[in-house]
């Protein structure tokens, strides 16, 4: 236990997603025997991320403007949204250079468990995205665990009347993996979504 400034950035530290007691101390340290220029330019990165940085008023992503680089694209097509859950979703895809439709970020997953249910979610806002019936096709592309799946199912209900075609994100082996290694849920998931040759 420290004590005064050193403690409290410690602590702050602490309540980072990902950063355990060990890991904040290290931290601490580190930018305690970093140069003064580079612990100001950190600094001022986080104050300025939190100035600038908004949520797209269409999509959710994050941007510097009102409505985010994608959404103000014409080039990209408008008639699929892909859904998913965080903006790093929206670059893990975009990473890939095969997506060229729009996105829509939830905010996150249902997960009872922590006390997220629909209504904390930006189902609303994709909902009146698909009023206007230009969308012929959803994406659900959230992540392949329980809440991701919760999450994909209930939107699938909901989105089922309204007669646009929703559609899931393959799973399955990864590329270079092994089948020995595979979970039965993997390879059974990779069974259900084969294709054709």
């Amino acid at each position: 236990m420290y004590e005064g400034a050193l403690q409290d950035l410690i602590e702050e530290l602490g309540r980072l997603p990902g950063i355990g007691p060990k890991s904040a101390q290290r931290i601490a340290f580190h930018l305690l025997a970093a140069d003064p220029a580079d612990v100001d330019r950190l600094a001022t990165a986080m104050q300025e991320v939190t100035r600038t940085v908004k949520f797209c008023e269409v999509c959710g992503n994050v941007s510097s403007q009102q409505i985010c680089r994608i959404c103000s694209d014409d080039r990209r097509d408008s008639s699929i949204i892909c859904v998913v859950e965080e903006p790093k979703d929206v670059v893990a895809i975009e990473r890939t250079r095969e997506y060229r439709g729009r996105y829509h970020v939830l905010g996150g997953a249902i997960s009872p468990i922590d006390g997220v249910g629909p209504d904390d979610l930006r189902i609303a806002s994709l909902l009146s995205r698909l009023s206007d019936s230009s969308v012929a096709e959803v994406i659900i592309a959230t992540d392949p665990n329980l809440e991701g799946e919760a999450t994909a199912a209930y939107l699938a209900r909901m989105l089922s009347p309204l007669g646009v075609k929703v559609t899931r994100l393959a799973s399955g082996l990864p590329v270079g993996g092994d089948l020995e290694y595979a979970d039965e849920v993997t390879l059974g998931r990779a069974f259900v979504g084969r294709r054709a040759l």
